[in-house]
């Protein structure tokens, strides 16, 4: 790979970086009890809660599904990420790209 195609590939990959930051993917659990947003880039933007599911009595069900929900977000994330990177890698596993 010479110079000129490795710092056109850098460039496409800050841009690729710029939209995963600016992308967001949404997840949610419990039937939409918990909801949570996060770029492109695993940076947890918000978690909606649904006040029905806040019972101060039994707090394990809300962390689990806040857990649940931010897994499936980190997931989609990193779909997301792939999705985004194979243009530049035309499909093959780079490892330490992102």
């Amino acid at each position: 790979m010479g110079m000129a195609m490795f710092q056109q590939m850098q460039k496409k990959m800050l841009k690729i970086q710029e939209e995963l930051a600016r992308e967001t993917v949404e997840a949610s659990a419990g039937g939409g009890a918990v909801t949570v947003t996060m770029t492109g880039q695993l940076k947890l933007q918000a978690v909606k809660i649904d006040p029905e599911v806040i019972d101060p009595d039994d707090a394990d069900i809300l962390q689990d599904l806040i857990t649940a929900a931010v897994n499936e977000a980190i997931a989609k994330s990193q779909e997301l990420q792939a999705k985004r990177l194979s243009v530049l890698t035309g499909g093959l596993k780079i490892p330490g790209l992102m």
